[in-house]
């Protein structure tokens, strides 16, 4: 089991030391001065900075939406997209008789219980700090009960009524809309931060 190292006073001794240090140099000094793994040191930096106990800043950061949009900042909304895409793909291609039904069922469940909230969640908490990972995933969950039988009960009274095509349709244009006001969101945010106006 990996050893557990206190980053956060590591760091600022070695920052009051050497000044400004990227994150590989970082990583590299507590490998070094700690004689642990590269794998270690990385862990308990990635850990320090989910916990809010180390800033890491962007020596380039995106300084528009279109940057910022197609950068590292929004893997997860590309993710998103290819993940509903996918899901779309097997739920209308899939028979009951294939093999393949079993996939068809995890990423159903997934779709239903799980993306739409999620979504939600990411657009109203656009800071990273504002949940932990478990209250995200709890919320996330709920919201989807919440969510999907509201886009049922919005499809009875229309024409196309409750049937998989439309509810598999508007689960992901709704999706899709939420993560793009959760991109939108957390662009403005990240565009405060690098102008040095929060906290």
């Amino acid at each position: 089991m990996p050893r557990k190292i206190n980053v956060k006073g590591i760091a600022k001794d070695i920052l009051r030391e050497r000044g400004e240090l990227t994150v590989e140099e970082l990583v590299n000094e507590i490998a070094k001065q700690h004689r642990v793994s590269l794998w270690n040191a990385s862990f308990e930096v990635l850990r320090a900075y989910l916990k809010g106990e180390l800033d890491l800043e962007d020596p380039k950061p995106p300084t528009s939406f279109t940057k910022y949009v197609f950068s590292t900042y929004t893997t997860w909304f590309w993710l998103l997209i290819a993940f509903v895409a996918s899901t779309l793909t097997i739920v209308f291609t899939v028979t009951e008789n294939s093999p393949l039904i079993i996939l068809r069922y995890m990423l159903g469940t997934l779709y239903v219980l799980y993306i739409p909230g999620a979504t939600l969640i990411e657009a109203l908490y656009p800071k990273h700090e504002g949940l932990s990972s478990l209250e995200r995933l709890a919320l996330s969950i709920g919201l989807s009960l919440a969510l999907v039988p509201l886009v049922g009960l919005v499809l009875n009274y229309t024409p196309w009524g409750i049937r998989l095509t439309p509810i598999a349709t508007s689960l992901a244009t709704l999706s899709i809309a939420l993560a793009t006001i959760a991109v939108y969101r957390k662009y403005h945010y990240h565009k405060l931060k690098i102008t040095g106006k929060t906290s």
